[in-house]
């Protein structure tokens, strides 16, 4: 076998449902790259190998998922639209629509942003980041929507990412969450790592054992006791920050299926409305130019579907 290989391991939450399903909701692939690595003989289930999709096995199987590098070499560019904020010879900044990744991964070979970046820049983007993600000095998650900037020069790279090390950016995030934040601004501080029981989850841990992470936030609105518009404020900018230092407080983000669920009372308007992803939009990036010295922020427009969702709470409240 070429390459490096990984190994997916848990066990299955809600028994009855179909394996591919199971998998994939539990791993964060796709059902056909779970379908493809059962028919290549890469998953097992307690111990033994699986190889059918439709199988349903009980809450509490353990499974194991062996994944083959299949990062291409080189990522291909592919004519997929931007939306750009700015774009200079040294940098670009793109308002991501939700539903992007960022960049190719296992089970998101093409159709990311770095595939569009490749196309939209002929190719020019700074190749610090490695030949899969270039240009790439932060990320944000497939279903959040909002600001980042991609490096098109290594001067730029360099100087970027020297500023998310010293987290100089400003960086703030709209967030719906469940409930009313108490009191309504404060800063949640905790240490984040790779959660022990669940890889697909970040969380909060002891001091020294993951990385510091500092959110700020206040209360921007509020819609009677089930929910509130929040800012979150990055001092630091942690993998799922904003989700798992609101959940940690007990007010997770409205929609997000891996730090919370939806309150009751908001149940038939998230049915209605089928917002299918976490209430989290990146409205405000603003950065010294790396090269030019130039301060620069931006700042992006509530998207559709989480201004349908405000409504909607407002209506209900």
């Amino acid at each position: 076998m070429n390459g490096e290989e990984t190994t997916i391991s848990g066990t299955i939450a809600d028994g009855g449902q179909r394996l591919d399903k199971a998998l994939a909701e539990a791993s964060g692939l796709s059902r056909e790259r779970i379908k493809a690595l059962l028919g290549q003989g890469r998953v097992s289930l307690d111990g033994r190998a699986a190889g059918q999709a439709s199988l349903k096995p009980a809450a509490g199987t353990a499974f194991a998922i062996r994944i083959p590098e299949a990062i291409p070499a080189e990522a291909r560019a592919q004519h997929i639209p931007l939306n750009v904020a700015y774009e200079d010879e040294h940098l670009i900044v793109v308002d991501k629509p939700a539903g992007l990744v960022v960049h190719p991964a296992a089970g998101n070979l093409d159709g990311t942003l770095v595939n569009a970046l490749l196309h939209h820049c002929h190719g020019q983007l700074s190749g610090i980041g490695g030949v899969a993600r270039p240009g790439i000095v932060h990320r944000i998650d497939k279903d959040t929507s909002g600001l980042l900037v991609v490096a098109k020069s290594d001067a730029a790279h360099e100087g970027l990412a020297r500023q998310f090390a010293d987290h100089s950016l400003e960086r703030a995030y709209l967030a719906a969450t469940a409930g009313i934040p108490l009191p309504a601004s404060g800063t949640v501080r905790g240490a984040i790592a790779r959660s022990s029981s669940n890889r697909k989850k970040m969380a909060l841990v002891e001091d020294g054992r993951g990385k510091h992470a500092v959110t700020h936030y206040r209360t921007v609105q509020t819609f009677g006791r089930d929910a509130a518009l929040v800012e979150c404020r990055l001092e630091t900018g942690r993998t799922h920050q904003v989700r798992v230092h609101m959940a940690s407080i007990g007010h997770p983000l409205l929609g997000d299926p891996t730090y919370g669920r939806t309150p009751p009372r908001l149940r038939p308007l998230f049915g209605r409305l089928q917002f299918q992803r976490q209430a989290l939009h990146a409205a405000i990036l603003g950065f010294v130019h790396p090269v030019t010295g130039t301060p620069l922020r931006f700042s992006s427009e509530l998207p559709d579907d989480f201004k349908e969702l405000l409504v909607e709470l407002e209506h209900s409240s």
